[in-house]
């Protein structure tokens, strides 16, 4: 029974000295990450595999390339829910459409981009210099290390982060809602994320009573209708469409899996 009672603390203080040892082999690092997020990481590894993007990835042993995209997959989705999470509970009488609308604000890439230099966050990526200025490159690295901190500290914690480290202090919503969501710039960059090829095509044109002229166009995702705009002119017909298919792509499943079982 003793002998027993022996090895358990042996293997006990090994895994703290194993642990004490990652600690000092990699202090900077730790120190750099809580500067930054406000937390020491448990698993630093997802920080270190958000923060380095494909230009700079090498191979492991199965061939592999590990970068941070399907981290940024992860974070997009999270990051998204929890967006939607702060948004009802802030606006509790409004309707579906401006709570869609309001998150679609919160989310776009320019504003990720913008927060993720607040941050820091193009002072840790690895990248090859030669990309380092590529448009939205730093919102995509904020998306990983969110998608770090989820499968890191869970939902609670990614929460807590994504209220006190991003909404807080860089973002207003109650001066966003008062904002134009430019949901064809959103569509567009959407679709060039997931390499969907979006089409604009004009269906008719007509006059109304007054003999204005009306534009009626759709969007196409990968040969798919994902919304009908009608206008005044193109660009409002364009905006409308977009909007309707930025919904969809929002809401309904099957659209998605239609846009993307497109070979």
């Amino acid at each position: 029974m003793y002998y027993r009672w022996e090895i358990c603390q042996i293997e006990v203080f090994r895994k703290i000295f194993n642990l004490i040892r990652i600690f000092f082999k990699k202090k900077y690092s730790y120190f750099v990450l809580y500067k930054t997020f406000g937390f020491f990481p448990t698993n630093i590894t997802l920080y270190e595999r958000a923060l380095l993007h494909k230009s700079s990835a090498k191979k492991d042993t199965n061939g592999c390339c590990q970068n941070n995209e399907r981290l940024e997959f992860l974070g997009d989705a999270i990051f998204n829910a929890i967006i939607a999470v702060i948004v009802y509970k802030k606006f509790p009488t409004n309707n579906e459409g401006f709570l869609t609308d309001t998150r679609a604000k919160i989310v776009k890439r320019d504003t990720l981009d913008k927060i993720a230099y607040q941050l820091g966050l193009h002072h840790l990526i690895v990248i090859s210099t030669n990309i380092r200025n590529h448009k939205h490159i730093m919102g995509n690295t904020l998306e990983a290390i969110i998608g770090a901190i989820y499968l890191d500290k869970g939902y609670q914690k990614t929460k807590k982060f994504i209220e006190k480290r991003i909404i807080n202090p860089y973002v207003n919503i109650d001066v966003l809602v008062k904002e134009e969501v430019n949901f064809k710039s959103k569509l567009f960059e959407w679709c060039q994320k997931h390499k969907i090829l979006l089409q604009f095509q004009t269906l008719e044109s007509f006059t109304d009573n007054s003999r204005n002229t009306i534009f009626q166009v759709q969007t196409l995702l990968n040969g798919n209708i994902g919304g009908i705009g009608i206008g005044y002119s193109k660009r409002e017909s364009f905006r409308h469409a977009s909007q309707m298919s930025w919904k969809k792509i929002r809401t309904e499943k099957v659209f998605l899996q239609k846009i993307f079982s497109v070979e």
